[in-house]
């Protein structure tokens, strides 16, 4: 089987109907957001070039179309209309790194129907989850700074993959390493990393577990100073560093108890033993919340590593995100089901001064007033450009984070921007609302193009 059976069932099932009615004309989709979590005042998209290599590389083979057929309990044949089925359509999205708020498109998928229905599950999942963890990723950096943030999220992610992704979108918010060689190798970003208390415990003592650890790596090293006591653990550190000559560039590290009270005691502790270029590296349960009552609290702390609440986003681990069609065959629609209206037809964002973004109709007339966010990123099935590398990513994130409102970079009580429709939008949107109010009133009459 390939990646095609990865779908949700009813995604199958709608392209088999779509496909015996010989509904392919061709369907826009949108991709957006609702509404923001509590205690975002943005999102930075992400997820795109994963989406963008799924769509690719799409092709529905003889495994998919039997694995197709034994969920649907139906004989193979009944699924052969799907054989050979490709992702052919264009797409346009927002870039990786930009910030978008609630309700603005961040990508959007023209394609025939059976298509564009197909690829909704996977596209989803790959947008909705990586944007969560890069705007936690970015509002940790935001907590810090402009200290260092490292990630330490692998062990507890959930899976390899989503671990994999957060170092990535780690970096792509400016974080300065990983400890996830796999992604460290494959993205060319630093690994990082110390010991664990069970090192420290092998040895007779303390001193000598530092000591071996030293030993085995020449160069600057990280000692774990709190295995059992922490202000003696950095006493010792402190001897053993000022022995070796090993001061410049390394550091100890804080896992547990109170961080900053620990953090000014070691500080001190250094200090007195003639290593204030000894830092010091906090970790245990971080995330942008801890962070910023650390910075702010003038704890001596060089740097962050954060791990689990990060890599799973713990505290907003999904996205009221949708995936709507907006038009078929030349035809705008719209959900009109309380609670989830959606606005009708292609669309395109301008980002305007103070995040006074403006979404209107993909084919309105630009008003001079803003920057278009979307761009054509896929064409005929085809990426119409290179991928987009970190460095550009990260780039385009600190532009769009120095710009943003300072009420909306709050880490506690942010205050999002809100996008605001344009009037041909909210024009287009009345009239199909009325079309499908006169149709469900007459329930016999045929459909009326608005």
């Amino acid at each position: 089987m390939s990646v095609a059976t990865t779908t949700d069932l009813y995604e199958v099932t709608m392209a088999m109907s779509y496909l015996e009615e010989g509904m392919t004309g061709p369907a826009t989709f949108s991709l957006f957001v609702r509404d923001l979590p509590p205690e975002r005042g943005f999102l930075v998209a992400a997820g795109l070039e994963s989406a963008l290599d799924y769509l690719s590389g799409l092709r529905v083979g003889p495994e998919d179309v039997d694995a197709f057929a034994s969920a649907l309990h139906r004989p193979p044949r009944d699924l052969q209309p799907l054989l050979g089925l490709e992702f052919t359509g264009d797409v346009r999205a927002v870039p990786e790194g930009r910030i978008v708020l609630a309700g603005e498109p961040l990508l959007e998928v023209t394609a025939p129907l059976p298509q564009a229905q197909l690829v909704e599950t996977y596209v989803l999942n790959q947008l909705s989850h990586q944007t969560a963890i890069a705007s936690k990723a970015a509002r940790c950096v935001l907590a810090a700074a402009g200290h260092p943030v490292v990630d330490f999220s692998l062990r507890r992610a959930h899976g390899p993959q989503a671990g994999f992704q957060a170092a990535r979108l780690g970096a792509m918010a400016g974080f300065a390493g990983t400890s996830n060689v796999a992604a460290a190798t494959a993205l060319g970003i630093p690994a990082v990393g110390t010991m664990a208390h069970s090192y420290v415990e092998a040895f007779a003592t303390e001193e000598e577990a530092f000591r071996a650890f030293a030993r085995c790596h020449p160069g600057p090293v990280t000692l774990l100073v709190d295995t059992y006591d922490t202000e003696e653990g950095v006493r010792v550190a402190a001897r053993v560093l000022r022995d070796l000559d090993r001061g410049p560039g390394s550091a100890v590290r804080l896992d547990s108890g109170d961080l900053g009270a620990l953090a000014a005691r070691a500080r001190s502790i250094l200090d007195e033993a003639g290593l204030p270029e000894v830092r010091i590296i906090a970790s245990g349960g971080l995330d942008e919340y801890a962070v910023d009552d650390l910075v702010r609290s003038g704890a001596p702390i060089d740097t962050y590593a954060v791990g689990t609440r990060v890599g799973v986003s713990a505290d907003a681990p999904y996205l009221d995100s949708a995936y709507k069609m907006v038009e078929y065959d030349g035809r705008p629609v719209m959900k009109l089901s309380s609670a989830k209206v959606t606005a009708p037809g292609p669309k395109q964002v301008f980002r305007r001064a103070a995040y006074a973004d403006v979404i209107r109709l993909a084919d309105e007339p630009s008003q001079g007033d803003g920057s278009p966010l979307l761009e054509t990123v896929m064409h005929g099935g085809q990426r119409t450009g290179g991928r987009s590398t970190l460095g550009v990513c990260r780039e385009k994130l600190a532009a769009d984070l120095a710009g943003l409102p300072a009420d909306a970079r709050r880490i506690r009580d942010p205050v999002a921007p809100r996008a605001t429709a344009s009037e041909h939008l909210g024009a287009l949107a009345r009239r199909v609302r009325r079309h499908i109010d006169e149709q469900t009133s007459a329930p016999y009459a045929r459909p009326v193009r608005p």
